[in-house]
């Protein structure tokens, strides 16, 4: 905002004007920014800049208070963002990086809808900035997760530049603790990532050796497990905290005790929590939800072996909104 308001011929606090209107307040148009000169609103019109590049469009509520948000882009794409409810007044959202996904994971519906594109920095940080006016009165988003639609590192640029107004105290404020980057395993941007920026990390690992993750997963076969690992081992992490593994249970793939015995070595040493998410369906892959026995005789094991374990509450599955449901379905476009 600086350099445009240099090349408009502006005093600097004017960017600061400008930037907490777009970021702070959620403005949607100039028109809304009064503190600003009239004339300066006309020099940014004429400049071509906008504010709202992105607006809600169908919004589904679950029975559990899941909220999805289906974000119509201004090409004609749509994206989804969901709202989780974390208690009485406090909200998740998982946030969409890409327009589709290009990484073909057989588990996650995303992966079947191929990429379109990656979504901009600024289409990513729209989602947070209209998902504020979804909430309860009363309620805020206290965490954000890139987990919804898009691998976030394949698209690194946007979701770095996404990251700064989003971390920054004069944007939209959020502490980097609480914001998780996942990843299903981009080697060079795990680095990157670390390098960049102080945010929380999530592996979606799924698998416990390579033959089966190179079944449900087609990257592994460019960056194994093994790989996987040394890049956990060198990430930049900061003090006190932990990184998260991710691992969807496939029944009868990759829930097995010798899958958990496997993947509580393969972790030894390495500053993680377990995430286990039993699969949520949806029509095609042919895999099975596994029973709530096995997910727990699952994490027992890892738990004997000195693990912190989670199992993810599966929230918004009645309207496709759970992990891997993303993405429009043909009725939704109608």
């Amino acid at each position: 905002f600086g350099a445009l308001m240099d090349a408009l011929g502006q005093p600097a606090y004017r960017a600061d004007q400008l930037y907490k209107w777009v970021f702070q307040r959620g403005a949607r148009s100039l028109a809304e920014m009064t503190n600003l000169p009239k004339t300066l609103r006309r020099q940014l019109t004429d400049a071509g800049f906008t504010v709202g590049r992105v607006r809600v469009g169908r919004v589904a509520e679950s029975i559990d208070g899941t909220r999805k948000l289906s974000i119509k882009l201004n090409d004609g794409g749509a994206v989804e963002t969901v709202l989780i409810p974390m208690g009485e007044d406090k909200f998740t959202q998982c946030i969409s990086s890409q327009l589709g996904c290009a990484l073909d994971c057989k588990f996650c519906y995303t992966g079947t809808l191929g990429l379109s594109r990656h979504l901009t920095a600024g289409e990513i940080v729209d989602q947070v900035v209209v998902a504020r006016a979804a909430v309860p009165e009363g309620a805020r988003v206290t965490h954000l997760v890139y987990m919804g639609m898009g691998e976030p590192l394949h698209n690194l640029e946007g979701v770095l530049g996404s990251l700064g107004p989003i971390c920054d105290e004069d944007g939209l404020g959020y502490s980097p603790r609480k914001v998780t980057v996942s990843t299903s395993g981009l080697v060079p941007q795990i680095e990157a990532l670390g390098k960049a920026a102080p945010v929380n990390l999530a592996l979606s690992l799924n698998a416990s050796n390579d033959a089966v993750r190179d079944r449900v997963m087609p990257i592994n076969k460019k960056y194994p497990i093994a790989t996987l690992m040394e890049a956990l081992r060198r990430y930049p992490l900061p003090p006190r905290r932990k990184m998260t593994v991710e691992y969807v249970l496939l029944g009868g793939v990759n829930d097995e005790a010798t899958h958990a015995h496997e993947l509580a070595a393969l972790l030894r040493g390495l500053p993680v929590r377990v995430n286990l998410i039993p699969w949520n369906p949806f029509q095609g892959p042919g895999f099975d939800r596994p029973e709530e026995a096995r997910v727990r005789a699952f994490q027992h094991i890892l738990e004997d072996r000195g693990y912190t374990v989670t199992v993810r509450t599966t929230k918004g599955l009645d309207i496709d909104a759970a992990c891997g449901q993303l993405g429009e379905r043909p009725q939704d476009a109608a």
